[in-house]
C-alpha cells in the first residue's frame, strides 16, 4: 500500500532584492531565495515555489499542499511610484475637492513653500452627484438619478478603469452608493467599482475619500497580479487556497484581498513581524524590538505582550492610511544601500540601492557601486566567495579598489576607514529608527529584547545594541527569510468596523450587540466556507471620546452580552486610559461613542519545527579564520558554519556565524548561545 504523501505548506515573501520561499513539511523547512522580477513579481514566486517544491519533496505532486500564503509589494510599490489605473471620483455635490482641501496639518509648519502630495484623482476625473444624508443617515436630498447619468455619459468619453464612490455620510445608510454604483453599471460603465461604505465606513471625510480611492487606484493592478499568480499556481496543479499578508497582521483568501488591495500595504513587512514576535515569545522575550533588513530596507517594529504594536495613523507615500496596521518605521538602509558623497563632500548611504542586479561589487554581477555588503566584505564580516549566484569571480582586491576609486580616494581615506564609515552611516540611521518605535513612544529599548532578520539584519544588530544598551539579541535559525516563514505561523484575521456617532448614554447596549453580532456574521463569510468555527474567535472594541473632542481612543470590550454595567466599567476604563496617555480624564464630562470594531481571529496551529541544530562543538564548527575590524582593532576571528552547532553550545566574541541566508557578528565582549531550535541568544555585555 502507497503511504499519503506527508502535507507540506509555502510561504512566499516579496522584497526588494530576493523572493524567499519557506516550506515546511513535517518539521523540516527548506529555504529557497530567488532573485525577485520587479517588472513582473509573480515570475519569481512560480519559479521559486518550483524550486521549493523539489527542493522539499522531490517527486511528491503539488496535492499535498495545504498552504500557499503570499506577502507581496505590489500595492506599495503602486504608491511609492505613483503608478495605478486610471481613477475617477464620485462625491456628494460640494464635497469634489475634499482629496485636495485634505487636513490643515502641515508637514514642515513654518515652511511657506511646502506642498501635499497631489491627489490620487486628478480634478477632471473627479465628480459630483446631487444627494445629502444627514450624520445619522436620514435622508435630507434624494439621489438625482439624473446627475449619476450625467456622470456616466461623461465617463464614456474618459479611459477609466476604476471608480471610487464616496459620499457624505455613507457609513451611516449606504444606500446611495450601492444605487450609485447599480446606475452606473447599468448605464454601461465597464469598470472597477470601490464604495467607501465597504472599504472604511468612518468618520473624517478626508480620510475615509483618500482609502476610497486609493483602494480603486490599486484595484486593477492587484486584481490583475493576483489573477495571474493564481493561474500560474493552477498550471503548476497547485489546488491549495492562496493566501495574502495584510497589513494587520493577518492572513485572508485571495479573493477578498482583490476586493480590497488597500489592506496589503504593509504586506510583507508584517509578516517578519509576526514571525519575531512568535520567535521572541518562545524564548521568553514578550517585549521586543524587531530589526528586518533586507538588500533594500530596513523595517523596525515593537512587540509588546506578545503582539505587535498596531497604529492608525501611519504613512504610506505621503499618503495617511487610517486602517489598522502594524506600527512599522522603515528607512532606506539595506544591504545593498550605495554609499555616495554629496555637494558638501560628506558620505551617505542609501536610500538608492543596488538591488539584486548588478547588485553589490560583492555578488559578481557586474555592480560597481560600493555597498553596505562590499563594506561588510572590505572588513572581513562577509566572505563574498559565499555569494554562489554570481556570474564572476570577485576578489576582495577587486572590491577594495572599486571602493576606491568611487569613496576612499575622493575623501583622501583608506579603504578600510571608508568601508567604517559606510557602516556608520547606515548603522546611525537604523539607530535613529529604532529609537523612533521606542525611545520617542516613551519605551526604554533597556528593557527589551532585539529580534534582528532579513538578510542583513544579523550583521549590524549586535552594534546597535551596544549602542541602545539593548541586553540581548535574538537571531531566528531562518533570520534570512523570517517574513517568508511568518507566513506560515500567521492567524486568519478579518475586520469589521463602522462609524456610529452617538452620545453613550443614549445608546441601548443590545443595539451594540446587534451590530457586533453583525459584524461577526459578515466576519465568517470573509473567512469562507473552510472557516473552523471552534477556533474563532471575536475581538470587539469601541472608539471613543469626550463630546468635543476630535480624536479618540480605543477601548476592547469584554466577551459578555454587553449591558449598562459592562458599559459603566468599560466608560471607567477610558477614563483610565486617557490619563495614562494624556496625564488627565475628567470622569464627569459625558462620553461618545466613535466607531464599533470588531477583529476575528481564526487561529491557525504555527509549524511544528523540529530541532534545527548540528551536533559540533564551537571548536568543531570553525570554517575559517580572518581578520575582522571592530573600531580600530583587527581581530583574528573564528568563523562558525551555524548550523552545525550543537544546541546549549556557547561561544565568546569576536566570531562570524554564517547560515543559509544571512550571517551574524558576534562583537568582542559579547556572548552567544544555540538553542534547540537554532535561535542564536546573544547576551551583548558579558
Amino acid at each position: 500500500m502507497t503511504a499519503s504523501p506527508t502535507p507540506w505548506r509555502l510561504g512566499v515573501d516579496v522584497g526588494g532584492t530576493f523572493t524567499d520561499v519557506v516550506t515546511v513539511s513535517d518539521g523540516a523547512i527548506d529555504v529557497i531565495k530567488t532573485p525577485s522580477s520587479p517588472q513582473d513579481p509573480s515570475r519569481a514566486v512560480l519559479r521559486g515555489t518550483e524550486e521549493a517544491q523539489v527542493e522539499t519533496t522531490g517527486d511528491t505532486p503539488y496535492a499535498a499542499l495545504e498552504t500557499v500564503a503570499h506577502g507581496t509589494t505590489v500595492a506599495t510599490n503602486a504608491v511609492l511610484e505613483r503608478d495605478w489605473a486610471d481613477t475617477a471620483l464620485i462625491t456628494t455635490e460640494g464635497f469634489r475637492d475634499v482629496l485636495e482641501i485634505g487636513r490643515q496639518a502641515r508637514p514642515a509648519m513654518y515652511d511657506l513653500a511646502t506642498s501635499k502630495p497631489d491627489p490620487i484623482v486628478g480634478r477632471d476625473r473627479r465628480y459630483e452627484v446631487s444627494e445629502r444624508l444627514d450624520e445619522r443617515g436620514t435622508v435630507e436630498t434624494p439621489l438625482s438619478i439624473e446627475s449619476v447619468e450625467a456622470v456616466a455619459e461623461a465617463l464614456e468619453t474618459t479611459d477609466v478603469d476604476s471608480i471610487a464612490i464616496a459620499l457624505l455620510f455613507s457609513f451611516e445608510n449606504d444606500d446611495h452608493e450601492r444605487l450609485v454604483k447599480t446606475v452606473l453599471e447599468r448605464s454601461g460603465i465597464d469598470a472597477s467599482f470601490s464604495l467607501s461604505c465597504d472599504v472604511h465606513p468612518e468618520i473624517r471625510e478626508y480620510e475615509r475619500t483618500l482609502l476610497t480611492a486609493l483602494n480603486a487606484a490599486l484595484k486593477p493592478r492587484v486584481d490583475s497580479y493576483i489573477g495571474n499568480l493564481e493561474k500560474g499556481l493552477d498550471s503548476l496543479g497547485i489546488t491549495a487556497p492562496l493566501q495574502i499578508m495584510q497589513s494587520n497582521g493577518g492572513v485572508l483568501e485571495a479573493t477578498q484581498v482583490r476586493e480590497q488591495p488597500v489592506r496589503t500595504l504593509l504586506s510583507g513587512p508584517a509578516a517578519g513581524v509576526q514571525a519575531a514576535a512568535h520567535i521572541a515569545a518562545s524564548h521568553g522575550f514578550d517585549t521586543a524590538l524587531t530589526m528586518d533588513m533586507g538588500g533594500t530596507s530596513c523595517d523596525v517594529s515593537l512587540v509588546r505582550d506578545g503582539t505587535p504594536v498596531r497604529a492608525t495613523d501611519l504613512e504610506i507615500g505621503e499618503y495617511p492610511i487610517a486602517l489598522p496596521m502594524i506600527s512599522i518605521h522603515t528607512i532606506g538602509a539595506g544591504g545593498g544601500s550605495v554609499g555616495w558623497i554629496d555637494d558638501g563632500g560628506a558620505l551617505r548611504v542609501g536610500p538608492e540601492s543596488a538591488g539584486a542586479v548588478p547588485g553589490p561589487i560583492c555578488y559578481g554581477r557586474g555592480g560597481t557601486d560600493p555597498t553596505v555588503s562590499d563594506a561588510h566584505a572590505i572588513l572581513g564580516r562577509l566572505d563574498p566567495d559565499s555569494f554562489e549566484t554570481g556570474e564572476r569571480d570577485v576578489t576582495q582586491a577587486h572590491i577594495e579598489a572599486q571602493v576606491a576609486d568611487k569613496l576612499a580616494d575622493p575623501l583622501e581615506m583608506e579603504v578600510e576607514a571608508a568601508a567604517a564609515g559606510i557602516l556608520e552611516v547606515a548603522n546611525a540611521s537604523m539607530e535613529r529608527a529604532l529609537r523612533v518605535m521606542s525611545v520617542e513612544r516613551g519605551y526604554d529599548p533597556r528593557s527589551f529584547a532585539l529580534v534582528a532578520f532579513g538578510g542583513a539584519g544579523p550583521l549590524h544588530a549586535t552594534v546597535l545594541a551596544e549602542s541602545l544598551e539593548i541586553p540581548t539579541v535574538v537571531v531566528p535559525h531562518s533570520a534570512g527569510v523570517l517574513s517568508a516563514l511568518g507566513l506560515l505561523v500567521t492567524d486568519r484575521i478579518t475586520e469589521q468596523s463602522a462609524s456610529m456617532v452617538r452620545r453613550l448614554e443614549e445608546i441601548e447596549p443590545s443595539d451594540l450587540d446587534a451590530r457586533f453580532e453583525r459584524f461577526e456574521r459578515e466576519s465568517r463569510e470573509k473567512l469562507g466556507t473552510d472557516v473552523d468555527t471552534e477556533r474563532l474567535t471575536f475581538e470587539r472594541a469601541l472608539d471613543l471620546r469626550y463630546v468635543g473632542q476630535s480624536f479618540d481612543l480605543t477601548i476592547e470590550l469584554p466577551d459578555d452580552p454587553l449591558t449598562s454595567a459592562v458599559l459603566e466599567t468599560v466608560t471607567d476604563r477610558f477614563h483610565r486610559t486617557h490619563e495614562r496617555r494624556y496625564g488627565h480624564a475628567a470622569p464627569e464630562e459625558p462620553l461618545e461613542i466613535v466607531t464599533l470594531r470588531t477583529r476575528t481571529r481564526e487561529d491557525v496551529d504555527p509549524p511544528a519545527l523540529t530541532d534545527r541544530t548540528g551536533e559540533s562543538s564551537a571548536a568543531d564548527a570553525v570554517t575559517d579564520e580572518r581578520s575582522v575590524l571592530f573600531e580600530d582593532t583587527s581581530y583574528e576571528t573564528p568563523v562558525y558554519d551555524r548550523t552545525a552547532l550543537a544546541a546549549d553550545v556557547t561561544v565568546s566574541g569576536p566570531g562570524i556565524f554564517e547560515g543559509a541566508g544571512s550571517t551574524t557578528v558576534l562583537r568582542p565582549g559579547q556572548r552567544a548561545r544555540v538553542e534547540d531550535d537554532g535561535t542564536l541568544i546573544i547576551e551583548v555585555n558579558e
